[in-house]
C-alpha cells in the first residue's frame, strides 16, 4: 500500500515536468496571427521584428531583456523615433512571437539571431545600440565584437557586470536537473507572481502587465528563461568594457537607482573598465525604468547622442 502510494507520487512527479510544458499554447502560425510588425524567417528560426521612425533616419536597435518582448521598449523607440532614427527591434528567441529553437541560449546564440536579423534588414551601416537588462549584455558583447558597426552603445539597466535573483530562480538557476524540474512546473507560477509583485510597486501599464503574464502560457519560454539564466547571464561581460573602451565606441549607461535586479556595484565596475563612458543614474527608479522613466531616459540619450 504505501509503496504503491509512494510509486503514484513518483509518477505525478515525473509527470508534472512534460505536462506543464504540454498545456502551453504553441507559438506557431496561428499565434502571430495578431502579432503587430513582421515575421523575418532567419536561418536559425522565426524572429518577430518591428521599425518605428523615418524610413530615412539613422538606424538605432534595440535589444531587450531576460522575461519579454520588445514590447517592453515601446516608449523608448517611440522617443528615439522623435528623435529621427530608424529603430528596429525584434524579439529575442524563446520571447514574443519568435521560435523557440533548441539550444544553450549564450552569448554565441544571441549574437548569432542579432546578426542575422542585421542581415535580413540590410543594416550595414554603423548604428546606434540601446539594449535593456540581458539585452545590454548582449549589445556590450556586439559592440566588443564589431566596434566598426556601432556607432554609439547606450546601455539601460545592464546586465554583464553584476546582478542578483530571487531566492527560487536563484535555486533553478543553480541546481541540474531538480532546478529544471521547478522551472517547468512553477516557473510560470513564479513570474506570474513577480510581475503581479513589481507592478504594486511601480506604476505599470496594465496591458505590459498582461503581456508579461501572457508570455508564461506558452511553450519554450520558461525553458528559454531558464537557458539564458545559467549561460548568458552568468557570463561576466566585463572584458567585452574593456575592448569596447580601447575601440573608442562612446557609452552611455543609465542605470535605476531602486533596481532589484542589478547590483549597485554595477556602475564602479563600469567607472574602472571605462574611463569614457557616461553614467546617468535615475534616483528612485527600479529595474523597470524603461516603462516607468522613460523621459529621463529620452533626455540622458538626447544628450548623449548631441554630444556623440
Amino acid at each position: 500500500m504505501i509503496w504503491g502510494l509512494f510509486v503514484a507520487i513518483a509518477g505525478l512527479v515525473i509527470l508534472a515536468w512534460p505536462l506543464s510544458e504540454w498545456r502551453r499554447r504553441p507559438m506557431d502560425r496561428a499565434a502571430r496571427d495578431d502579432a503587430p510588425g513582421q515575421i523575418a524567417d532567419l536561418p536559425s528560426g522565426a524572429t518577430h521584428y518591428r521599425w518605428n521612425g523615418p524610413v530615412r533616419g539613422q538606424v538605432a536597435v534595440c535589444l531587450h531583456g531576460l522575461t519579454t518582448g520588445n514590447y517592453i521598449l515601446e516608449d523608448i523607440a517611440a522617443n528615439l523615433a522623435r528623435m529621427g532614427f530608424r529603430v528596429l527591434r525584434y524579439d529575442l528567441y524563446g520571447r514574443g512571437y519568435s521560435d523557440r529553437p533548441r539550444g544553450a541560449q549564450d552569448r554565441a546564440f544571441f549574437l548569432r539571431q542579432l546578426e542575422e536579423m542585421l542581415d535580413h534588414a540590410g543594416i550595414e551601416a554603423p548604428f546606434t545600440l540601446v539594449g535593456y537588462s540581458m539585452g545590454g549584455a548582449l549589445a556590450t558583447a556586439f559592440a566588443a565584437d564589431h566596434p566598426h558597426r556601432v556607432t554609439r552603445l547606450v546601455l539601460l539597466a545592464s546586465a554583464g557586470l553584476g546582478h542578483t535573483a530571487p531566492p527560487l530562480p536563484r535555486l533553478t538557476q543553480r541546481l541540474p536537473v531538480v532546478g529544471d524540474w521547478l522551472a517547468r512546473v512553477t516557473g510560470g507560477w513564479q513570474l506570474r507572481h513577480m510581475t503581479r509583485q513589481a507592478a504594486r510597486i511601480a506604476p505599470l501599464p496594465p496591458a505590459l502587465v498582461e503581456a508579461q503574464i501572457a508570455e508564461t502560457r506558452y511553450r519554450g519560454f520558461i525553458p528559454a528563461v531558464l537557458s539564458s539564466m545559467r549561460h548568458m547571464l552568468a557570463a561576466d561581460f566585463a572584458p567585452d568594457h574593456g575592448r569596447i573602451a580601447r575601440a573608442g565606441v562612446p557609452v552611455l549607461a543609465v542605470w535605476a537607482g531602486e533596481d532589484e535586479l542589478i547590483l549597485p556595484t554595477a556602475p564602479g565596475r563600469l567607472a574602472k573598465l571605462n574611463r569614457t563612458a557616461q553614467q546617468h543614474g535615475i534616483a528612485g527608479a527600479s529595474h523597470a525604468l524603461v516603462v516607468t522613466h522613460a523621459p529621463e531616459i529620452h533626455l540622458a540619450i538626447q544628450g548623449f547622442v548631441r554630444d556623440t
